[in-house]
């Protein structure tokens, strides 16, 4: 993974037609084969390695070749780097065998230079024409190019993409070839490499999964970072199907990555604030103020769903940009930066009443009949359900929405004063009359067994399944103490709380499946926004133990999360199942567990005070751990939680911060 390139392989390296296996750069599929063999015999594959998010190794024997023994004797290996536009590898066969081996071996080629919409579709693809140029094979087509070279030149090309090599080894001796596949052509977002968050980041403690959870998650993050052409930096949403720019997405990454660099999130806010809306288009459903879905480079189109390039089909995003902003405020970010985005925030919040106005409640209808027929995060068809599994129709109040809104018009207003900008004429009674009516109708059930519905339908109606949602309104402000208390009970349900994370629907629910999409799954970041929420509630052993599910089924991925995963009780299954076309590496997954670990600690911050704030003890759900490479701006910070619970915040002297104990 190196945005915008990405490389899909079977378990064992090898590039074969079909599938959605293949090289992609900008969401399109450059290469769908690359497969090495050697005449005579299988390759049995017996190492596989990967090294951070751009880099993986794999060794081979030829069992046929070389001497007649038990022990294989003929290694093939294959060590391949990926960057943003051009792959690399080194391909070295060797032999241990007593007399000399000659060795055939051959890469078989093949480009279809397939939009990422037509893969992901299952549609079968052709192959594009290949040309020899010296030293390997060239494809074109379709405003792309791909070019393969290699050194040592092949003894054979064939047109039908197969370069082949030739080598007489002796004991001891090796044969090695270098292979660059490149497409120059340019891309819509370039790379953002380097990280912006310190070298040093780091998560060390008692249980190794949170160590090697920690870094491969920011191995993973630096992977999807891209850079918009005016030179700003921001998280690609995922890996393979949403390699671009999502506002949602993209926001929700910076914010949880906000104790590890303000820059991103300031950069983030940057590229969104650029393209934010400017008039009204029912095509796009572009609003004045209103922050972008996601961008293309060409249209999509799915069959039933078609989204323009620029596509504005979200409700959430607008008041999501404003949080971010508070947040890396808070944090210490550059004062001069974050005073050039209150423009933005303030049309923003306009955008928020614009939309309240009449019914009070943000709300979503897809317009055009052909976007998404649902806007916030759980953007499926049937993700916003009655208890009875009914399907709410449009227009529709999601629960959460309400709460970022209104953590949006408070903090947003208080941003502002701070700098010394006027307020946004109505908001603070809009904001203070929505807390006092959103009890009343999104609350569903008596006061000790009820919960928070997960939206209000076209006629007002609560839609009462129980889900996942209502743990993005902790920590926000919109419900009172006694709401909180029983949020976070039900939140810590056994049909919630899988043991490895909070399922989408409560496993009680007529429509519940362990595998659907947002119907019964676990989604790492959505548990790490309830983990957020619980730790600002001052519930920390809660949300260190419902970190602690993640980076349990971190360790049955490899320690890379995915976008979702099954939503089996942990009870069941050692680790949960796979869902089949997740996302993986997922921005918001990565940076999930990195914010839910610093969340667990207890410790917060006011950059505007010069305080950073922790309690003597925090939960000893995760063991003892230490965090490092998180900031106050510029200031570096380590937080250590010992064994007993203790917290320690270090800082360095003479910085102009104060270290409180709550």
């Amino acid at each position: 993974m190196a945005a915008p390139g990405l490389l899909l392989a079977g378990a064992d390296g090898q590039l074969r037609t079909g599938g959605v296996s293949g090289w992609y750069v900008d969401d399109v599929r450059l290469l769908d084969r690359s497969e090495l063999a050697v005449a005579g015999s299988d390759l049995e594959l017996v190492r596989s390695a990967v090294r951070g998010a751009r880099r993986q190794d794999f060794g081979y024997v030829a069992r046929s070749l070389g001497d007649e023994i038990a022990d294989p004797t003929v290694l093939v290996e294959r060590f391949r780097d990926l960057a943003p536009q051009d792959l690399t590898e080194r391909v070295v066969v060797s032999s241990a065998a007593q007399e000399p081996v000659d060795v055939t071996f051959h890469l078989d080629l093949r480009a279809d230079l397939a939009p990422m919409a037509v893969v992901k579709q299952g549609q079968a693809t052709e192959a594009a024409a290949a040309e020899p140029v010296p030293g390997g094979l060239r494809w074109s087509g379709s405003g792309r190019s791909v070019t393969v070279v290699a050194d040592p030149a092949p003894a054979a090309v064939d047109t039908a993409g197969r370069l082949t090599w030739q080598a007489r080894l002796g004991r001891g001796e090796r044969f090695e070839v270098t292979l660059t596949a490149t497409s120059p052509e340019p891309t819509g977002f370039t790379s953002g490499a380097p990280a912006p968050w310190p070298a040093q980041a780091t998560v060390t403690g008692s249980d190794v999964r949170l160590e090697r959870t920690a870094a491969q998650s920011l191995a993973d993050l630096e992977g999807l970072l891209l850079r918009d052409h005016e030179g700003d930096r921001f998280l690609a949403a995922g890996s393979p199907w949403f390699l671009t720019l999502f506002g949602r997405d993209s926001l929700w990454a910076a914010r949880m990555l906000v104790p590890f660099s303000t820059d991103l999130a300031l950069s983030t806010l940057r590229v969104l604030a650029r393209r934010q809306g400017t008039v009204e288009d029912l095509a796009t459903e572009e609003q004045p103020g209103k922050i972008l879905h996601e961008v293309r480079n060409a249209e999509l189109d799915l069959g039933d769903m078609t989204l323009p390039p620029v596509y504005y089909g979200t409700v959430d995003a607008t008041p999501l940009f404003v949080c971010t902003l508070a947040d890396a405020a808070a944090w210490g970010a550059d004062p001069e930066q974050v005073r050039a985005l209150l423009p933005a925030a303030r049309r923003c919040l306009e955008w928020i009443l614009a939309q309240a106005a009449g019914s009070g409640w943000l709300r979503y209808v897809d317009h055009t009949g052909h976007g998404l027929s649902n806007q916030g995060w759980k953007d499926s068809h049937d993700s916003v359900q009655f208890a009875d599994g009914t399907l709410a129709t449009a227009p529709i109040a999601l629960s959460e929405v309400q709460a970022y809104a209104y953590d949006a018009a408070v903090r947003g207003a208080a941003l502002l004063a701070s700098y010394g900008e006027e307020e946004v004429p109505g908001l603070a009674a809009w904001a203070s009359e929505l807390r006092g009516r959103f009890d009343a109708a999104f609350w569903v059930g008596d006061d000790a067994s009820g919960h928070v519905a997960i939206a209000l339908d076209g006629d007002d109606v609560p839609a009462d399944a129980v889900t996942s949602n209502m743990g993005h309104l902790l920590g926000t402000g919109l419900l009172g103490d006694e709401r909180v208390s029983r949020v976070a009970e039900v939140l810590a349900g056994p049909d919630l709380d899988s043991g490895f994370g909070i399922r989408t629907l409560s496993s009680r629910s007529p429509r519940f499946s362990r595998l659907s999409y947002h119907g019964g799954t676990v989604w790492p970041h959505d548990t790490a926004i309830a983990v957020l929420g619980l730790a600002g509630e001052g519930r920390l052993d809660q949300a260190a133990r419902v970190t602690r599910g993640l980076v349990a089924a971190a360790e049955g991925v490899d320690y890379r999360l995915p976008e979702l995963f099954g939503g089996d009780a942990a009870t069941d299954v050692r680790f949960p199942t796979a869902y089949p076309a997740s996302c993986r590496p997922q921005a918001w997954s990565a940076a999930g567990v990195l914010a839910g670990l610093v969340a667990a600690t207890g410790v917060r911050v006011d950059a505007a005070a010069g305080t950073v704030s922790h309690p003597a003890r925090t939960s000893t759900a995760l063991g003892a751990y230490t965090v490092t490479g998180l900031r106050v701006g510029v200031v570096p910070l380590e937080v250590q939680v010992a064994a007993d619970g203790a917290v320690t915040v270090v800082v360095p002297e003479g910085v102009g911060l104060t270290v409180q104990v709550r």
